[in-house]
């Protein structure tokens, strides 16, 4: 019976995997350090990182103390890296950075394992742990090695790191004012503006801040209105000298015009 060749090409690939299992199963076994450390490299430099992965993994403790530890050492963090296992990749580099403190490859791993934190931080609305821990390890490599060719590419990292922190800090600020607690959203706004002070949308949050105090403002019962319109009031000013040019201003001057309004009449009324 002929077989179709649909059949015979799935009994082909089939053959080669069954091949390819059977052979580094093989080499696993084997009792032969310096081979299993050959083959090993053979599928770390075909980009094969899930065999190498497995094959370094068991010369870790076999090698250590041996010529080869450290080269072994460096390919098997890489190995994580490459598999996108960044948790296991970063602390594989950091080890790497304490037993060959003096290693010429020490620098690129103190750089890769705050790369690694980096990558593995999730999304900016979840929690932000790890990006402040890859922040703080990205500024220690660019102190620590200010002349490093890596440092540009670090500090493009602290940079998507800081944005990140900054966009998950202003969405809180945006979900106060969304549930109308206007107070809150003024303190949070203000509090973004003083941790990140060269943001681009620096003039945003100083709006916010002008409009959340204005609706707060007006929410507010009589004896507190002019207080809380006047430091809408304030913030509009600040707006203005800080940010001549927002497109913000239009909104914020009609705002501005209907709280100064109000403390006049407020006033006013106080004198009657």
């Amino acid at each position: 019976m002929r077989l179709r060749p649909v059949n015979l090409l799935y009994l082909l690939l089939f053959s080669v995997l069954l091949s390819s299992c059977g052979g580094f199963e093989k080499i696993r076994k084997s009792s032969d350090v310096n081979y299993k450390l050959t083959k090993a490299n053979e599928y770390f430099d075909k980009k094969d990182y899930s065999h190498a992965n497995q094959l370094y993994k068991e010369l870790m403790p076999i090698m250590k103390s041996t010529r080869n530890y450290e080269a072994l050492f460096y390919k098997y963090a890489f190995t994580f890296y490459y598999l996108k296992d960044y948790v296991e990749a970063s602390y594989y580099f950091k080890n790497f950075t304490d037993y060959f403190p003096t290693s010429k490859e020490t620098e690129e791993c103190e750089f890769m394992s705050a790369v690694c934190l980096f990558k593995y931080a999730p999304k900016y609305s979840l929690d932000q742990s790890n990006t402040m821990k890859s922040l703080e390890a990205l500024q220690s490599f660019t102190n620590k090695y200010p002349k490093s060719a890596k440092v540009a590419e670090a500090n493009d990292y602290i940079d998507k790191s800081k944005k990140k922190l900054e966009t998950k800090q202003a969405d809180a600020a945006k979900l106060y004012f969304n549930i109308n607690q206007f107070k809150a959203a003024s303190v949070a706004y203000k509090s973004v503006i003083h941790n990140y002070p060269e943001s681009a949308n620096g003039d945003l949050y100083q709006f916010m801040i002008m409009k959340s105090m204005f609706k707060y403002a007006k929410a507010s019962i009589e004896e507190k209105q002019e207080e809380r319109y006047a430091s809408a009031i304030s913030a509009y000013k600040e707006l203005k000298e800080a940010y001549p040019q927002s497109k913000y201003l239009p909104e914020a001057d009609k705002l501005y015009t209907i709280a100064d309004n109000n403390v006049k009449k407020i006033r006013d009324e106080q004198h009657k």
